[in-house]
């Protein structure tokens, strides 16, 4: 039987929408001195146009509220961006996710999130602390020495990417080696269902939950596991992706947050994530009463997630500008086995040649994940990116 998760804060978890209305109205006034009828009126901070913001006001565009000294930990992210972490204890608001998923204190959980100027594992760290768990920050050690130190220590609970799950428990099963997850909480990348009901049935209960870096939980699953619910303690905003205006229940959109930390608030910012919320406003059996999102349906712009990673058409650019002989590239994402393969496609000026293996090297470098370079031909006007990928 799969462990069932609980409320972590029923107080926030089971408002009804007046109240919920009238909390999120006070702590929009407290930080922003705004009202929630004012905030449409506001312009939106693109997530892409974020590291232009913070090259022209270095480091953090001004969006820093207090002294840096204030702080625990700074961060450099792919793009590059910089990312604060703030004086909270759990900075980025994972308890209430992680309690959903099954976590509880005492568990033992393997934390696989990169743990290297990135914030991802420090994000899932500090919330599962703050649950009482007690963690093996593996972040992206070998997979064979976490699947040796997830078993001898009894980890009870996974945190990190779905397709390295997998990975980790075939590879146990390879090593003889027994593993004891009872719970998983997936994030950075998506969850097909065909890969949940896998994971599963292997006894492992597995909820995900949306985050990004600069906002913190924005929604996560219950047991239900008929969508994600939106974080009681931010606002969640759904645009049309033609007009900006906000979208109908049931109509995708881009996914905006305003978030109220007292070191680094956001306000309005708009994540690159194409979502809808679900029509209604009926109490979830599983007792909570926010509003939920179908899940992530794709992305604005020209970034796009490979494992776990953010890639962005813009830093392939600046890459592929030091070899004059590439005349056009293209990056092309597959999926197989659950795993993410990121192959460019290079076409090069007539008579031009270059080490493919350089332009590899130099790409993982700045893109920070690894993807094979071959010969192409590509058609003028062609996207950056050819996403290929299938969720099911």
């Amino acid at each position: 039987m799969l462990r069932e998760g609980v409320l972590l804060n029923p107080e926030l978890e089971t408002q009804d929408a007046a109240t919920r209305r009238a909390f999120l109205e006070k702590r929009l006034r407290e930080t922003w001195s705004l009202g929630l009828d004012e905030l449409g009126g506001k312009p939106i901070t693109r997530k892409d146009n974020l590291s232009k913001l913070q090259e022209e006001n270095l480091p953090f565009a001004g969006l820093l509220k207090g002294p840096v000294a204030r702080l625990r930990r700074l961060f450099v992210s792919p793009g590059p961006t910089h990312v604060p972490q703030g004086s909270a204890i759990d900075y980025w608001r994972f308890g209430m996710a992680f309690s959903a998923a099954g976590m509880r204190p005492g568990d033992v959980v393997l934390n696989t999130l990169s743990y290297h100027l990135t914030p991802g594992g420090f994000m899932l760290d500090a919330g599962l602390r703050s649950l009482g768990c007690v963690v093996i920050p593996a972040g992206t050690a070998e997979t064979v020495a976490q699947v040796r130190a997830a078993s001898v220590l009894q980890a009870t609970g996974y945190a990190g990417t779905p397709s390295f799950l997998r990975t980790l428990v075939l590879r146990g099963r390879e090593m003889n080696l027994p593993l004891h997850f009872q719970v998983a909480f997936a994030t950075a990348e998506m969850l097909p269902e065909s890969l949940r009901t896998e994971l599963e049935s292997f006894g492992i209960r597995v909820l995900q939950g949306y985050a990004t870096a600069d906002l913190g939980v924005l929604a996560y699953e219950c047991s239900e596991k008929s969508g994600m619910h939106l974080h009681p303690e931010c606002i969640v905003e759904i645009l049309d992706l033609e007009t900006g205006a906000p979208a109908e229940p049931g109509q995708p959109g881009q996914v905006v947050g305003t978030t109220f930390d007292k070191d680094y608030p956001l306000l309005r910012f708009a994540t690159g994530d194409v979502s809808a919320l679900i029509p209604g406003e009926a109490r979830c059996p599983c007792g909570r009463t926010a509003p939920r999102l179908k899940g992530i349906l794709g992305r604005v712009g020209d970034a796009f997630k490979v494992k776990g990673m953010f890639v962005r058409g813009s830093q392939m650019e600046e890459v592929v500008k030091r070899f004059p002989a590439i005349a056009r590239f293209q990056a092309v994402v597959t999926r197989a086995e659950h795993q993410d393969h990121l192959e460019y496609l290079v076409e090069l000026a007539p008579g031009a040649q270059v080490d493919f293996a350089q332009v590899a090297e130099a790409l993982r470098e700045t893109i920070k994940v690894r993807g094979e370079v071959r010969a192409g031909v590509i058609a003028p006007g062609a996207p950056r990116v050819d996403d290929r990928r299938t969720w099911k």
